[in-house]
């Protein structure tokens, strides 16, 4: 445990940040598996399913929260098996 005031503060700030980084990847996964699942049952709502999830991913990638490469792959393959189920 930290002894300097800065310090202290600082556990306090990551630990908050932490958390929301979690919120935040935690929505994005459950978008993912959902617009998979959608895409794999042929759902009728599959093209929304994709769209929110392609948002979800877009929203982590502008917060730091994913690499720009790693969201543009996870967007590419979102896109490609919708194509592919048409």
């Amino acid at each position: 445990m930290p002894n300097i005031k800065s310090a202290k503060k600082r556990v306090k700030v990551i630990a908050t940040k932490t958390m929301q980084n979690k919120i935040v990847k935690s929505n994005l996964k459950t978008a993912v598996k959902k617009a998979n699942a959608a895409v794999e049952s042929n759902a009728s709502d599959k093209a929304a399913a994709v769209r929110e999830a392609i948002k979800k991913v877009d929203q982590a990638c502008a917060k730091g929260i994913m690499h720009k490469n790693c969201a543009a792959r996870k967007k590419s393959q979102l896109a490609k098996k919708l194509n592919a189920a048409d």
